[in-house]
């Protein structure tokens, strides 16, 4: 017992000991006073001081401590110990000590000395981008003049660890070093040095268990844990080719079997390990994104029917410092089959219009993925939830229950609540700090009084999207449903994105004198605001309206000035478009020697236009018409007209008939673009008496006449994520209505090249781009009239299109493309099958002060007329987004 009783006291001077050695003592100091430690007393406190304090407050200090004059303090005694355990968990005291510095009689003085933690004066990084550095000292946690704590040191290596992991670099090595700062007391300098050595990618995924399907089938669900790239096609093939000298049916295959059990590997499965790309396909590892891509791999194996589906285990083993594999056995467990689905609670539509819009009948697999879809929400298609909430059934819900499992068959019961209708009770609208409320409501489909639809609700967000004064992605519908009276409220919140336009450029251009380029475009305009400038922003806006301002000059050469203004709701009840726009442009030959103007085009234009939105076949139509006017003023300007002095005149009517269902229009990811336009000038020559087998020139064409008719056919079609294929289909064709003075020298075809029309607009003529060949390269000549441009043009384009960046601030996709085209002077030349084809890459950014930006590489593949060899690779660049 004695012997118990020793060792507990030992272990108890044991831990006094350590505490002492952590630099905390609570002690009476001997040379003031005299306390015997083997008989403990107790005292009142008289008082408490605090030394060595020089930032901290002493008040707080000692209430911290729970130290207070008058209460009684047994010494020796636990109320010390406490005092000092309380002031230490602050973290912001490197030493500390308590002792009674006088005693009279029954009272005691005590004194809390410290020593304050050093504080942080300046921090700095190495090793790092700036760009990196900016990230981090965002995320870290040290503030200039805070006291510096082993705690807050460790918090921003595990924070700056953990900002490298999320990238792939796994193997982080960061080391922090303290440095006294001479030019402050107490105060310390911070080395933070990080090496994130290099990435840790993917370098196999190997499966265990995987008797249904391929394991590329199976890698190819895991999008954030891809393989990495490598190329040994030709060593793979030539390994797998010793499968030649084995018996036939052992030989690799040159198909792919739907269930991989026991079976040599295919040809795609060979190709497939050896040649690996990944260029949508992140191979770094990141455990997160890992974690994710094992729930999506279960969900596969669910949507086959195997509901049962688990990993039962996976590694992830270290090759080297710069690879890992991945190690997965998965037990898929059975396949199971629809068997009977039974519907409940359904009173307004029958079973059996519930079971076409399901579309799934007993025996097909098991994949509730699949039901849910078909239940809830349905892109390609009808649901069930819609054929309810289109109809104001907003409660609606349905709910899939397993009722029996019987081998591998599975019954399913719906379970539906329909609920009530629900009337739309009031509209909020949030985030628009420069449009006007009344440009919104006139775009919604939502009204207070109407029946709820979810149709119309997607419907309106991509209206509100197409305005192009909102950032699409961010255009959020939020019901706010009210079950006790059936009614709801629908909240659209909204964020503002910058649509005005600049364009600016300038120089001095010598004997030419100033060069350059001022254009400003005002998307979302005011014109009634103007005379009220407190609602100035810091322009009249607002409405809705567009105006274009643009002046352009080379010198003496070339200048060009133009106006436009556009009311989408003219009146401001129905959506009847109005615009109205003037131009001049005048281009001068001037002599080199005498800088003497010897010949000039003038051209003035102005153009009336009136469009409405039309209800059929859909409402997603539109009929625009306008009437336009071009006078062309030709002194000494060449041939390339086929006259060079004289007066043109072109008095032109159009109609354009389109359909738009886009669904954004700076990313499209579904949805299609329809326009087909006629135009078409007065037949002048079926009214005159002006024999034009002998007449020149410019009396010919004095009154330009000619019809015009163009196609243009846009769609979008969503791959996977936000991998979209663009498609695009375009012709045009110009007709005369009189053999003798055919179509004319303008509003020609012109093809090739980036499509920037430079100064072809002159004349009217539509530049259309071809990439991977020269400007206008594909463009006939007439030898005998001088005129250049044709008259009918094909052109198609298939183009793949990956986001870099959906910020409205700076939109940015990558795209691959093919596309071929040809431009002819009539039909007797016109041969469809004769195209010049090319293919190339690109990218296009958006930003919203200066528009769409785009460069591209493309490869012409075909010779030209006249050339030795074909055109090869081309660099363009474009501006805005192009028609054609």
């Amino acid at each position: 017992m004695k012997f118990k009783i020793l060792l507990l006291f030992l272990c108890i001077s044991t831990v006094a000991v350590g505490q002492i050695r952590y630099g905390t003592q609570g002690r009476v100091d001997p040379n003031n006073v005299n306390i015997s430690y083997s008989n403990p007393q107790e005292f009142t406190i008289a008082d408490i001081e605090v030394e060595g304090a020089e930032y901290l407050d002493k008040v707080a200090l000692i209430s911290i401590s729970g130290l207070k004059v008058g209460d009684k303090l047994k010494i020796p005694g636990d109320g010390i110990t406490s005092a000092i355990k309380k002031l230490w968990k602050q973290g912001l005291i490197g030493d500390i000590q308590i002792y009674a510095s006088k005693v009279e009689g029954d009272d005691v003085y005590l004194t809390i000395s410290l020593a304050e933690r050093p504080r942080l004066s300046r921090f700095q990084f190495t090793g790092l981008t700036k760009s990196q550095e900016s990230d981090i000292r965002e995320k870290v946690n040290l503030i200039r003049g805070r006291v510096m704590t082993d705690a807050i040191r460790k918090n921003a290596e595990l924070t700056i660890k953990k900002y490298f992991y999320e990238k792939g670099y796994l193997n982080t090595e960061v080391e922090i070093k303290y440095r006294t700062d001479s030019t402050l007391h107490n105060s310390v300098l911070l080395d933070v040095h990080i090496d994130k050595n290099r990435k840790v990618k993917i370098r196999n995924v190997n499966f265990v268990g995987n008797e249904h399907f391929t394991d590329a089938k199976l890698k190819s669900k895991m999008k954030n844990s891809g393989e990495r790239a490598r190329f040994k096609l030709i060593s793979g093939l030539l390994a797998s080719s010793f499968n030649l000298f084995k018996p036939k049916s052992e030989r690799f295959k040159f198909v792919d079997d739907s269930v991989k059990h026991n079976v040599s590997k295919t040809l795609l499965e060979i190709i497939h390990e050896n040649a690996k790309l990944n260029v949508f396909k992140s191979s770094k590892f990141v455990k997160e994104k890992y974690e994710e891509d094992k729930v999506t791999l279960i969900a596969f194996y669910n949507s086959k029917g195997h509901r049962d589906a688990e990993i039962e285990e996976d590694t992830i083993v270290f090759v080297d410092r710069k690879s890992v594999d991945i190690n997965i056995r998965v037990n898929p467990g059975q396949q199971y089959y629809f068997r009977d689905i039974n519907w409940v609670g359904n009173f307004i539509h029958d079973d059996r219009t519930l079971d076409q819009i399901l579309a799934i009948e007993k025996g097909d697999i098991y994949n509730l993925e699949l039901v849910d879809k078909k239940l809830n929400f349905n892109p390609s298609g009808p649901d069930i939830s819609s054929l309810y909430m289109d109809n104001g059934y907003l409660f609606f819900s349905v709910t899939p229950v397993e009722t029996k499992i019987d081998g591998d068959s599975v019954d399913v019961e719906m379970r539906i609540y329909e609920g009530a209708q629900a009337t739309i009770r009031k509209v909020f609208i949030t985030g628009n700090d420069r449009t006007n409320d009344h440009v919104i409501m006139r775009e919604l489909r939502t009204l207070p009084g109407q029946k709820f639809s979810r149709a119309e609700l997607i419907r309106t967000q991509r209206e509100l999207s197409q305005l192009g004064y909102f950032d699409p992605e961010q255009v959020n519908p939020k019901p706010l449903p009210n079950p006790a009276d059936e009614t709801v409220d629908i909240e659209w919140e909204l964020v503002e994105r910058p649509s005005d336009q600049i364009e600016l450029s300038g120089g001095w251009g010598g004997t030419f004198g100033f060069v350059g380029t001022l254009g400003l475009t005002f998307n979302n305009f005011s014109l009634r605001n103007i005379p009220h400038f407190d609602k100035w922003r810091p322009l009249p806006v607002g409405d809705g309206q567009k105006l274009s301002l643009r002046l352009q000059a080379n010198g003496k050469r070339y200048q060009s000035y133009s106006v436009s203004f556009s009311e989408p709701w003219l009146g401001g009840k129905k959506p009847h478009s109005f615009g109205v726009s003037f131009n001049y442009s005048i281009q001068r030959s001037i002599d080199f020697f005498t800088d003497k103007t010897i010949g000039s085009l003038q051209v003035f234009g102005t153009t009336i236009s009136l469009g409405r939105r039309v209800k059929w076949p859909d409402d997603y139509f539109t009929l625009s018409n306008s009437i336009s006017y071009l006078r062309y003023n030709l002194f000494n300007y060449g041939n390339s007209l086929g006259f060079s002095t004289g007066v043109a005149n072109n008095i032109t009517f159009n109609t354009t008939l389109a359909r738009n269902s886009v669904d954004n229009p700076m990313y499209p990811r579904s949805g299609s673009s329809l326009s087909l336009s006629l135009a078409l000038t007065p037949p002048w020559s079926l009214w005159n008496d002006i024999d034009y087998a002998t007449a020149e020139n410019s009396e010919k064409y004095e009154y330009v006449e000619y019809h015009k008719w163009m196609f243009d056919a846009k769609y979008y079609m969503q791959l996977a994520g936000d991998l979209v294929l663009a498609a695009r289909a375009h012709m045009g064709f110009m007709g005369h209505y009189r053999e003798e003075v055919g179509v004319g020298p303008f509003e020609r075809f012109q093809l090739g090249g980036d499509g920037l029309t430079g100064t072809n607009f002159l004349l009217g003529n539509d530049v259309i781009g071809l990439r991977g060949y020269d400007n206008n390269s594909i463009t006939p000549y007439d030898p005998v009239t001088n005129i250049t441009g044709g008259n009918i043009y094909n052109k198609f384009v298939m183009e793949l299109r990956y986001p870099v960046s959906l910020n409205p601030s700076a939109t940015i996709y990558l795209l691959a493309f093919s596309e071929a085209g040809n431009n002819w002077n009539g039909f007797e030349n016109f041969n469809p099958n004769k195209l010049y084809k090319s293919s190339g890459f690109g990218v296009r950014i958006f930003m919203p002060a200066f528009g769409l930006l785009g460069i591209d590489w493309g490869y012409g593949y075909d010779k030209l007329p006249g050339q030795t060899s074909n055109p090869g690779g081309q660099i363009h660049f474009s501006i805005g987004q192009q028609l054609r």
